[in-house]
């Protein structure tokens, strides 16, 4: 009886050592690191890459590998104090997506003037990084002819209808202008490169609606298709038209009566998508005389039409997607996120910039499946927030709203967006801009705002992939992760939408890091009350009313602190982005 006991003693002493062994990281694998439970953490690193959404489709043909370079210099500091009350996982084996170079951009317009000669805004737009600029800016793209300098063709009429039914003057705009105020289209081409940036152009569309000659379609079509000429490979993206639906725009309403192919009063988006057929065939013809390859794109709505909206909104994607759904190259849409001039809050304002890219990503694709078409790339055209009577568009929290909108965008797998825009006017602080053109009350001309710095960090210490991240302990704080093909390294953007501060443990999975990791913190200010003009980097911020560090932005130094074997704790302020990185070992 001793006997058999000790035998069985010992095949369990045998069993419980093959269980614990099984349970330990391989070797060269491991620094023996152990997750908050106890558990030993593997950080055997080795992604694969999943495959290509086709809603990002070609425009990741781009994409390139990121380089993580180790900071010399770094400011040593305690990340946190105190237990942490959130904790985030990272799996730096699961791969959400390639990070398209092409979410980052944002728009011009012909209102900025010539910018070529303004050094400050060119090099503000450089380190900004938005990798594709658009032109020439909204819905004065349907009154713009790019090969004018003055007036207009001779079959326009003088008046066009406004959002309200009545006849304006036109108001045309002309790309060969080369007077101070305005932005040419050679200058738009100039600005391009020196930003080392692509152009993603608007053609006039509106004018196969308004031209009162016998073929105003083919007309307008021919326009478009000299301008590819013209451009002669230098830009990929095309669009044809601007909200094209929209009572606002110049396509939506004509005068029969000046019309000569039989057009209605009012467009439908079946009508759009026969002229887009048209459009499309003339501008490929044009594009493969001069040996280039060009996409061109066409309008959807990005949400189920209310019971208000009017009979062509409500048609408009049906339209499109049975005339034109299979021939063209990616689909357009445009969002402002927060209701239309309301006085929104902040948590309404960062609310939106959650959820609004996972409601149109799926709106999309319901539409995709009810018309029986092929899903394809799309573009965010434009995009900002509403939000108006608080200085909310130039504040900080648009700033936060900006990030946290590029890590859904990504998430969501958009192939390409552009912030609604460079540069546009005051307007008490209702102003979309993200440099002052040179009304700010008390600012210096082209004055970068919060979201200018945001972007730019987010676009700095981001990677070149997403992976798998979560949060757990609050509702707050948002993880967005990456990871940088070489180093390589991990890149975290975090943000506490909170007006209480968080501390936060961090698990990195499937990856051996270094002993020392850096961040960036950047909060708001003290003015303007929830919607501070301001942003502190590290501390450091503004030396006038608004904006941040204008002179030295690119030369602030990290923070930095140690590691405990694979797990980061860190203080995340109220209102705070933090922008992590952690080298391998």
């Amino acid at each position: 009886m001793i006997r058999y006991l000790f035998f069985a003693g010992f095949v369990l002493s045998l069993l419980w050592l093959s269980c614990k062994k099984s349970s330990t990281p391989k070797p060269g694998n491991s620094n023996g690191s152990t997750d908050t439970s106890g558990q030993a953490i593997d950080t055997s690193y080795h992604p694969i890459d999943p495959p290509v959404a086709v809603t990002t489709g070609f425009f990741l043909n781009a994409w390139q590998p990121k380089t993580y370079i180790i900071p010399t210099q770094y400011r040593d500091t305690i990340a946190a104090t105190g237990q942490a009350d959130v904790s985030i996982t990272v799996d730096m084996n699961q791969l959400v997506t390639k990070v398209s170079p092409y979410l980052f951009g944002n728009n011009s317009n012909t209102w900025m003037g010539q910018i070529v000669t303004e050094p400050s805004l060119l090099q503000y737009i450089t380190d900004l990084t938005p990798h594709i600029i658009r032109g020439p800016g909204g819905s004065i793209s349907d009154l713009y002819f790019w090969n004018q300098s003055s007036s207009p063709p001779p079959d326009v009429p003088d008046s066009l209808y406004d959002g309200n039914g009545h006849k304006v003057p036109a108001g045309y705009w002309y790309g060969m202008n080369t007077q101070g105020w305005t932005l040419s289209i050679d200058h738009y081409y100039q600005m391009l490169q020196q930003t080392h940036s692509e152009g993603i152009l608007t053609v006039n569309y509106a004018y196969a609606r308004y031209g009162t000659g016998p073929h105003p379609v083919q007309t307008a079509a021919h326009l478009a298709a000299d301008w590819a000429r013209y451009d002669h490979g230098r830009t990929k993206f095309w669009e044809i038209g601007n909200e094209s639906n929209g009572t606002w725009e110049a396509s939506y309403q004509i005068d029969p009566a000046q019309n000569q192919d039989g057009q209605p009063a009012i467009i439908t988006g079946q009508l759009y998508g026969q002229h887009v057929k048209i459009f499309a065939d003339s501008m490929r013809a044009a594009a493969r005389e001069v040996g280039s390859t060009i996409y061109i794109g066409a309008q959807l709505l990005d949400a189920p039409p209310a019971s208000w909206q009017n009979a062509t909104d409500k048609g408009w994607n049906q339209g499109v997607l049975s005339t034109v759904g299979g021939d063209v190259d990616f689909f357009i849409v445009h969002d402002y996120f927060t209701p239309y001039q309301k006085n929104s809050t902040p948590e309404e304002i960062l609310d939106s910039s959650r959820s609004v890219p996972s409601r149109i990503m799926a709106y999309l694709h319901q539409q995709f499946d009810q018309y029986g078409v092929s899903a394809k790339p799309i573009a965010l055209t434009e995009w900002n927030i509403f939000a108006t009577g608080s200085m909310q568009m130039v504040s900080y929290i648009a700033g936060m709203h900006a990030v946290i909108a590029l890590g859904e965008l990504i998430k969501n797998q958009f192939g390409e967006a552009s912030r609604w825009d460079l540069a546009n006017g005051w307007d008490n602080g209702n102003d979309m801009g993200m440099f002052n053109i040179g009304d700010e009350p008390g600012a210096p001309k082209w004055n970068p705002r919060p979201a200018f710095y945001l972007m730019t960090y987010f676009q700095r210490y981001f990677g070149d992939r997403m992976v798998a991240s979560t949060v757990q302990g609050s509702n707050d704080v948002l993880c967005y992760a990456s990871s940088f093909s070489y180093g390589p390294a991990v890149g975290l953007v975090l943000i506490n939408q909170g007006t209480l501060p968080h501390t936060v443990s961090i698990e990195l999975h499937h990856f051996a890091p270094a002993t020392r990791f850096y961040w960036y913190t950047c909060t708001g200010g003290n003015d303007n009350g929830a919607f501070s003009r301001k942003i502190y980097i590290n501390g450091q911020g503004p030396s006038g009313v608004s904006g941040g560090p204008a002179d030295r932005y690119l030369q602030i130094i990290p923070y930095s602190a140690t590691l405990k074997q694979n797990t980061i704790v860190m203080s995340l302020p109220a209102r705070s982005v933090v922008f992590v990185q952690v080298p391998a070992h």
